[in-house]
């Protein structure tokens, strides 16, 4: 009796992780609306439309005067953090955008976990889906960094790498 009840258990379990595979495994992202163009140094140009976590598209203009980039879990939770505790306006008062990359996330861990946390943020955090455009910002002996990119009209004046939210706050002021 005991052997049936957990041999049921267990078909119940491998079903209802099938499902969950199932449901969270299908990616909505969209590569032919999405596009990127940049060459990381100061004194060159860069542009993008990218989407946030609501699907809503973003794309750079020329009042942008900051890009803060993660590409790494710790990195992302740090910022996560810090603008929890600002103001709702608090990116956009500064003309700033949070770019965080996720396409090293397996589709299911994304759909499943990270995206609801990500929808109950009160600011837009631009997505990096493609690690082919992640490539064009990442810079790899820092990509364990937070990537603070100054802007003038789509214009890279200043490229810094930070680690902790007391660096952010000094230089979003």
């Amino acid at each position: 009796m005991i052997k049936k009840i957990l041999l049921t258990l267990l078909l119940l379990l491998i079903i209802a992780g099938g499902a969950f595979y199932f449901i969270n495994s299908k990616d909505n992202y969209d590569a032919s609306k999405y596009a990127a163009t940049a060459t990381m140094s100061e004194g060159e140009s860069i542009d993008f439309t990218l989407p946030d976590q609501f699907d809503k598209a973003h794309t750079l203009s020329s009042d942008t005067k900051t890009l803060i980039f993660t590409f790494a879990k710790p990195t992302s939770h740090i910022v996560r953090d810090f603008l929890q505790t600002q103001a709702d306006d608090y990116l956009s008062s500064r003309n700033a955008f949070y770019v965080a990359d996720i396409s090293p996330m397996p589709t299911v861990i994304r759909n499943a976990f990270a995206m609801p946390d990500l929808k109950k943020s009160n600011y837009p955090v631009i997505l990096i889906y493609d690690g082919a455009i992640a490539a064009k910002f990442r810079d790899d002996a820092q990509k364990d960094a937070i990537m603070i990119v100054s802007l003038e009209n789509k214009k890279i004046t200043s490229i810094k790498f930070i680690d902790d939210a007391e660096a952010l706050k000094a230089l979003l002021k």
